[in-house]
């Protein structure tokens, strides 16, 4: 119990550093390539910190232990929006932009709904609650879409938006100090979230917990350190765009990519995860939207940060009463 205790503080302090040098590294890259901090956050940053989402459900679905596999996405997309978002609020408010309160976020929640009607294949259909080879490769379908959709996004952006342009007027790093930043973080993170959630799932397993509530919590609040850590820091340093960005990058990558290369490899059943969890998520996503389009003036306000938490803890306190 020391050992895993030590493992979950040393990776959360190494994710907490890393977290400040990635943001950093990213933010100049994103300058000297014209990009705005939004489509930064929404591809190269949300793509690096899902980097850990990708090792817990590959690994879940070679060890035949699914019910991690897909409560990790279903819990860390849960926890990115209702945590981080909320979190993020609490200390900043974030500003959104209006292209991507009609365009980003409807795919992230078009991301949800996509993965409930699959789960709901017992209902619709009476086959078995998987993610068969099939759905993963419709789900890298939906990705290849998305990343053409960024594309033509990026080269269209408009350089005068006062969203894209926060922290413009910061200076420049050197282009080797930048990428030394952005890959030394992005390594220091993945190390730190390994150790997190080593040291976590330790703790869990050492009270009895199941796989698929493990999954759904621990591991999904541990991978998802990297994007909490980066949203704040991108905020903090003001870059809000980059925190919105990551989020909706990283639910968007987590369903389209994580879940379509997992499943492709090997069918995944849901097992005791429910159509409540996948109800949550979608719900989270609608939330999202939802606050940032009608009562904030396009703000994620201090008061719907602490809405996103409260929600989170609800839906925690939900999963443990069935314990």
């Amino acid at each position: 119990m020391i050992l895993h205790i030590t493992l979950f503080v040393i990776g959360l302090l190494l994710v907490l550093v890393g977290a400040n040098f990635l943001t950093d590294g990213s933010a100049s890259i994103a300058k000297r390539m014209g990009l705005s901090d939004f489509i930064v956050g929404l591809t190269i940053v949300s793509m690096m910190t899902s980097a850990p989402e990708l090792v817990v459900s590959l690994t879940g679905a070679f060890t035949a232990s699914t019910e991690i596999a897909i409560g990790n996405i279903v819990g860390s997309n849960i926890a990115n929006i209702f945590i981080i978002i909320g979190i993020t609020a609490l200390i900043r408010p974030i500003a959104v932009e209006r292209g991507v309160l009609t365009s980003e976020m409807p795919i992230m929640i078009l991301a949800s709904v996509v993965l409930l009607i699959m789960g709901c294949s017992p209902w619709l259909d009476g086959s078995p609650m998987l993610l068969s080879r099939v759905d993963g490769l419709l789900l890298l379908i939906f990705f290849i879409l998305f990343m053409r959709h960024t594309v033509q996004s990026a080269r269209s952006a408009q350089p005068s938006d006062p969203v894209a342009k926060d922290g413009a007027q910061k200076q420049e790093m050197p282009v080797w100090r930048a990428l030394i930043y952005t890959v030394g973080g992005l390594g220091v993170l993945i190390l730190g979230g390994n150790w997190f959630v080593d040291g976590a799932v330790g703790i869990a397993k050492a009270f009895g917990w199941s796989d698929a509530l493990i999954g759904l919590t621990i591991i999904a609040i541990g991978t998802s350190v990297p994007e909490l850590a980066t949203s704040v820091a991108s905020a903090l340093k003001g870059y809000p765009g980059m925190a919105i960005g990551n989020v909706i990058g990283s639910n968007i990558f987590n369903i389209f990519f994580v879940l379509g290369i997992t499943s492709t490899v090997t069918p995944l059943s849901f097992g005791s995860i429910g159509i409540v969890d996948l109800l949550v998520m979608t719900g989270a996503a609608l939330l999202f939207w939802l606050c940032g389009w009608f009562y904030g003036h396009r703000t994620i306000t201090r008061a719907e940060g602490i809405l996103m938490v409260a929600c989170y803890i609800g839906y925690v306190v939900y999963l443990y009463s069935g314990i």
